[in-house]
């Protein structure tokens, strides 16, 4: 569910008001923030925290505290003196004792730096005052001069909360921790840049208050954990799923090969291959993992037998265009169809998606889908026209903020990932992952949603072990099985 500002408002007004807590939901609040910015940033470095003087300062001095726990170190940048803080935050202040108020100029020499964006809440609306304009502009700075990683509460301060857009001053932050449930603002296009990563700290005693928007909702751990597989303890792979690939062509073997990995790393019991000439069938045999078949075919049009779900398009070329088209349209299985495959609906026309014998995930990046649609209006209006135009299909819309459309679902926000996986393969990548979701059973919208949650999720732990830009979508197969066991542990945000 996502609310507006002023039904968060509300909620909090009528849980008040019922006898819950302010200081009990700032202690959860401020704890539940702690742990995500451990969970970026599991090496212990300097915190600088940027309070304003609403309550948003005491979420960020209980995240303070716990920080300071765990080992970090803690200053405070201050947009008003400590004696304007309202009586939570000033009783958290004085609680903390001895912080280390330090200067625009004072430097980090060790470790990560991570400044806590604690400046406003959600009351705030419109360009920031200038003593807060001067916080969120060195905060700015730091990102770019000094490496510094930027986490926001609940908003970055300058967002509009309700329609994400930003004032020209606000907070780019780098992850966005948004408490008891997520503003609307938040997954607009126009957000995505000072949004960035998006992690919600639920507050179980205001859901029984919040009421919002029930047909969107962000992909969050607690949403995702109930789809997981799980299988029989007398489960064979024939129970697994037995996934088939059509995908590669001369000088896009790649493409074939990261679809590949993606299905056996996200549990397929059985992967094979499907190419058309031989010599593809003797390089692809070579390079791919020794648990995928190879297997030549004579006719694309027949490549759904025997299978429970197909990966049809990475690299695949048009050589073989009716045959494709025919299979597009005639499997009775479910499909994932992606990159070629895609090209050759936008020329042809969507007639195999409108009489297509069984369910098809799409999943386009934005220029792929402005082939396929005219596309008016932002992703989530282009993405729900789009499934709605075509129910029983699934989209998966691409990008900074993927979104998930499929009529008579919740149009769904994925909240994983960072701009290093902006590098070509992470899309046939998530096509195997998909597919092999598909054959062992799930929905194409959950598959979905959970193809693109763990993919992202696999990316964050890569960038963990070297830097976001060096991240490859072959580095994603290595880290999808710790992705997995967090989200089944419940061990991330």
């Amino acid at each position: 569910m996502l609310v507006m500002c002023r039904q968060m408002q509300e909620a909090e007004a009528r849980a008040f008001a019922s006898g819950v807590s302010a200081a009990d939901l700032m202690e959860q609040a401020g704890c539940g923030i702690a742990r995500v910015i451990r969970q970026f940033f599991p090496v212990p470095g300097t915190v600088r925290l940027y309070l304003g003087t609403g309550n948003n300062a005491g979420d960020a001095l209980v995240a303070g505290r716990e920080l300071r726990a765990a080992g970090w170190r803690l200053q405070a940048r201050c947009a008003r003196d400590p004696a304007d803080f309202k009586p939570l935050p000033a009783l958290h202040w004085q609680e903390l004792g001895a912080i280390e108020v330090v200067s625009a100029a004072a430097r980090c020499d060790a470790g990560p730096l991570v400044c806590l964006d604690g400046l406003l809440g959600l009351g705030a609306s419109g360009p920031l005052r200038p003593d807060y304009s001067v916080l969120a502009a060195e905060m700015n700075r730091l990102r770019l001069e000094q490496g510094a990683s930027t986490v926001a509460m609940d908003l970055p301060s300058g967002l509009d909360g309700d329609s994400g857009a930003p004032a020209a001053d606000a907070v780019i932050a780098d992850v966005t921790v948004t408490v008891a449930a997520v503003k609307c603002g938040l997954v607009a296009d126009a957000a995505v840049q000072h949004v960035g990563r998006l992690s919600l700290v639920p507050l179980a005693e205001l859901e029984p208050f919040l009421q919002g928007d029930a047909g969107a909702e962000l992909l969050t751990p607690d949403l995702l954990r109930p789809w997981l597989p799980r299988r029989h303890h007398d489960c064979h792979k024939g129970q697994a799923g037995r996934i088939a690939v059509l995908a590669g062509s001369p000088g896009f073997y790649g493409a074939a090969e990261l679809t590949c990995l993606g299905a056996l790393r996200a549990g397929a019991g059985l992967v094979t291959l499907l190419v058309r000439e031989p010599e593809a069938q003797a390089v692809l045999a070579a390079r791919l993992p020794a648990e995928v078949m190879v297997r030549r075919i004579d006719d694309a049009r027949a490549a759904a037998e025997g299978f429970n779900a197909l990966a049809v398009g990475p690299g695949l070329g048009f050589a073989h265009a009716d045959e494709v088209a025919y299979l597009l349209r005639e499997a009775p299985v479910p499909v994932v169809i992606d990159a070629d495959a895609l090209t050759l609906l936008a020329q042809r026309g969507l007639e195999p998606l409108r009489n297509a014998a069984g369910p098809r995930l799409l999943t386009p990046h934005p220029g792929e889908m402005r082939r396929l649609a005219e596309t008016v209006g932002d992703r989530a209006t282009c993405a729900r026209t789009f499934a709605d135009a075509h129910p029983g299909h699934t989209l998966l819309l691409k990008g900074a903020r993927t979104v998930i459309a499929c009529a008579g679902e919740p149009l769904r926000y994925n909240s994983t990932g960072h701009a290093g996986m902006a590098t070509g393969g992470m899309g046939d990548f998530l096509t195997g992952v998909a597919a092999a979701l598909l054959g062992q059973g799930l929905p194409p919208p959950r598959a979905a949603g959970l193809a693109a949650w763990l993919c992202g999720r696999a990316a964050e732990l890569a960038a963990l072990d070297s830097a976001p830009e060096s991240v490859l979508p072959s580095d994603l197969a290595g880290h999808l099985g710790p992705a997995w066991r967090q989200l089944r542990e419940r061990r991330c945000a």
